[in-house]
């Protein structure tokens, strides 16, 4: 049974590391939650060494930026891994045959900043490309703005990367906004090949584990689809936060009820904890 806790300090001793999602846990991608800096501060002071676990298409150092310049300290986290992350070092160490790439970014210019580095070739005409990179989805798009894409790569048999698997991302005022695990879905229920980075597949949880070099882990997350179904995955013991993209359930009723609730309609594990937000 899922254990409620009020603070993470209840629990943060049992373990050699903890691993934080970052978007529905530390920030909502412009501000850090409320507290929360003050929280991880005060587990860093007892000497219990934190990281973060995430499914950004972008690189590791692109998003540690992006959380200092929230107000989260250089010196917080011993490693930031992202799904990007992993799927670039894969590439950089040819365990994948594609060279060239047609990308779907949140941002123009994403994917050309991602691939610094790489010997890969990024070509805006699907017809060129020998696999799709799937890194994110401008703020506004869903499935529909992108389905005549998907067909085209369908027809031409390539594979599909998916370097967040996210379906729904949080965004500033409680906003959920369709995430690129969506258009991934959608390709391989077609039956387009789709090689999937991030949480709640394995291996980027062994990449962290073994650079962490730990073996008593804790998963804090906001997902049960991915950051408490990854870590389950793993043997970790997993906290789920409900403040993030589960919020709205949660406003009205008993936590304990609704998350039963939840985890019935999505057919997916309990977690180990349950808290209403970080602190």
């Amino acid at each position: 049974m899922t254990e409620i806790i009020n603070n993470i300090s209840e629990i943060s001793q049992k373990y050699d590391a903890i691993v934080f999602d970052q978007w529905g846990v530390l920030h909502d991608g412009k501000l850090a939650y409320e507290g929360v800096i003050a929280c991880l501060e005060d587990l860093k002071k007892n000497n219990t060494r934190l990281a973060v676990l995430s499914n950004s298409g972008k690189r590791s150092e692109p998003n540690a930026k992006r959380i200092f310049e929230m107000g989260f300290s250089n010196f917080l986290f011993e490693f930031i891994m992202t799904s990007g992350e992993a799927l670039w070092r894969d590439i950089a160490y040819k365990k994948i045959k594609e060279e060239s790439f047609f990308p779907i970014e949140r941002n123009l210019g994403d994917a050309k900043v991602w691939a610094n580095g790489l010997e890969i070739s990024l070509e805006y005409a699907i017809n060129s490309a020998q696999a799709i990179l799937l890194m994110g989805l401008p703020d506004d798009d869903n499935l529909k703005d992108w389905q005549a894409i998907l067909a085209s790569g369908l027809a031409l048999s390539i594979p599909l990367y998916c370097s967040n698997p996210d379906l729904l991302s949080p965004r500033p005022g409680k906003k959920l906004i369709t995430g690129p695990g969506v258009l991934a879905d959608h390709y391989s229920k077609c039956g387009g090949e789709v090689l999937y980075y991030g949480k709640p597949h394995k291996q980027v949880f062994k990449n962290l584990q073994t650079i962490l070099n730990a073996n008593r882990l804790l998963m804090i997350g906001d997902s049960l689809d991915h950051d408490i179904l990854g870590g389950h995955i793993m043997g970790w013991d997993t906290l789920f936060v409900q403040s993030g993209i589960h919020a709205a359930d949660f406003v009205n009723g008993e936590h304990r009820t609704i998350l039963e609730k939840i985890i019935h309609q999505k057919k997916c594990r309990p977690p180990t904890y349950m808290m209403d937000l970080l602190k």
